[in-house]
């Protein structure tokens, strides 16, 4: 596409998706120009339809490139220079508050419906990048368990690693969650974010914000995050916080992850949470034991048939939630049961804690309590209540939030392993003398009698073994085992709380 052509729809793109108006048009052309490093262009008088926004995006890359205004032509330099130009179609925050609080007013779900496309018309979620990421669904004793290999987030740029260290130290912004990325220009060592707009919200009486995941892993993924950098914590204050958010926004459901290193699965360092509109499994599984905490009567209780361990709380009155979610998270602090391998701590090291989520049912409010611990053992290197090692090859990393509740992200390298261990199979050759498969050689040895493997169905039965390990990865990060022994274990600490 002409350099003329792509600034053209990229106006076009602009107005159609009224990111600007009309007469903001002269204006934007000559701050695109002024982004571009150019002296003037000739566009028709007539626009152009507006097209795919990421082809007039890269053919204005691919120009910078050749002219010498873009440094690197790499995934890091690219983003910066596209987000850029991106940012100069993107309205001011304070107009984007003002529509977000006005549809607010009619409905919250018309705030956050247009907010979610919004994000995603100013490229700040970058819709072609998911499109990549693979997803599949797969049927297990728990209920069908989604799984992705995240292909969205781009590669570690070695030219932008090697700038990197060459850049003076940075505290600004603290950290990717701070509200200082809105509108900022990013670096080879941060990404830019002038696309960005975050709305102010308060969350029982203190100021946050609400934003939306840049790396969507479900439908509209958003964060919650505090105003001020802190770390996070699980305790009464959190589960007040989760409560007031479902209360005002009544279709997301809302959780944090665990506050302790290894069951925590993202940046402890700022205080933040994770929802959106979106169904998992855990919360289409029933309560299999039904419990009742004495003085609690008016709340439903009870353990959750699911890999981890979870309690589920529901009641109409938030405030018997957040009493009673404190009572279980204060007693689970200190809980050991040495028969059942919990220990509340080690050489003055704390390990137990709880990552909470919570939503609505009607005109009810649930919370669930997933019951975590950290302790580590010289068999368990990485941590007793993680993937253990005979799993690595499909999960390794800590098991967060998202996959909490039933859905695996998983690495980007599993789509070519796993497309060569489908054509092993096929094939017959030797899964062990391939690097992208030899990792996989047990797993898939193991399987490959069960089916009539052909080249038309292989990648679909490696698909749907993954998702079982996914259950059992679940299962290794669950507490209490589901065996009558540890479900037994498990009523032993509901019944002491």
């Amino acid at each position: 596409m002409e350099r003329n052509q792509a600034i053209a729809q990229l106006i076009s793109y602009a107005l159609e998706k009224r990111l600007i108006q009309p007469e903001d048009r002269i204006w934007t052309v000559n701050t695109l120009l002024e982004a571009l490093a150019l002296d003037g262009c000739a566009l028709p008088e007539e626009l152009p339809p507006a097209g795919e926004l990421s082809a007039a995006l890269e053919a204005l890359l691919d120009d910078a490139v050749e002219r010498g205004v873009l440094k690197e032509n790499t995934v890091t330099y690219r983003d910066l220079l596209d987000t850029r130009l991106m940012g100069i179609l993107t309205p001011r925050p304070s107009q984007v508050i003002g529509q977000f609080r006005s549809l607010y007013r009619q409905a919250p779900e018309k705030a956050t419906d247009w907010y979610y496309q919004f994000s995603q018309d100013t490229n700040y979620i970058r819709r072609d990048r998911i499109a990549r990421d693979v997803q599949w669904k797969v049927e297990t004793e728990y209920g069908q368990l989604d799984i992705t290999i995240n292909l969205s987030k781009p590669e570690k740029d070695p030219k932008a690693i090697a700038a990197a260290r060459n850049l003076p130290a940075s505290a600004y912004p603290r950290c990717q969650l701070c509200a200082e990325n809105e509108g900022y220009a990013g670096r080879v060592n941060h990404p830019a974010r002038q696309n960005h707009r975050i709305i102010p919200i308060t969350i029982n009486g203190s100021p946050w914000y609400l934003q939306y995941s840049p790396y969507v892993y479900y439908n509209e993924h958003c964060i919650c995050l505090n105003r001020e950098h802190t770390p996070m914590k699980i305790d009464r204050a959190c589960f007040g916080k989760l409560l007031d958010f479902v209360r005002q926004f009544p279709h997301y459901f809302v959780g944090s992850n665990a506050d302790l290193p290894i069951v925590g699965g993202s940046i402890l360092a700022h205080d933040h949470f994770q929802g959106g509109r979106y169904t998992f499994a855990m919360e289409r599984a029933s309560v299999e034991t039904p419990f009742t905490f004495p003085g609690y009567e008016d709340v439903r209780a009870g353990i959750v048939k699911w890999p981890m361990s979870v309690v589920r709380l529901t009641c109409a009155d938030p405030e018997r939630l957040i009493d009673l979610a404190d009572k279980i998270l204060l007693s689970w602090r200190s809980y050991t049961d040495q028969e059942a391998m919990i220990l509340a701590e080690t050489g003055g090291e704390p390990h137990n804690t709880i990552t909470p989520i919570a939503r609505r049912r009607g005109e009810a409010y649930e919370l669930d309590l997933v019951l975590r611990n950290n302790l580590t053992t010289p068999e368990h290197p990485l941590g007793l209540y993680h993937p253990h090692a005979e799993l690595h090859h499909i999960k390794k990393e800590n098991i967060g939030l998202i996959e909490v509740m039933g859905l695996a992200v998983l690495p980007a390298r599993l789509k070519a392993e796993l497309a060569a261990v489908a054509d092993k199979l096929v094939s017959g050759e030797d899964l062990r003398d391939d690097p992208l498969t030899a990792s996989h050689a047990d797993w898939a040895e193991e399987f490959r009698n069960r089916y009539a493997l052909t080249a038309g169905n292989a990648l679909d039965v490696v698909y749907h073994e993954v998702g079982l390990v996914f259950a059992k990865v679940l299962e290794h990060a669950g507490v209490y085992a589901r065996t009558p022994e540890g479900q037994e274990a498990f009523l032993r600490f509901l019944r002491q709380v």
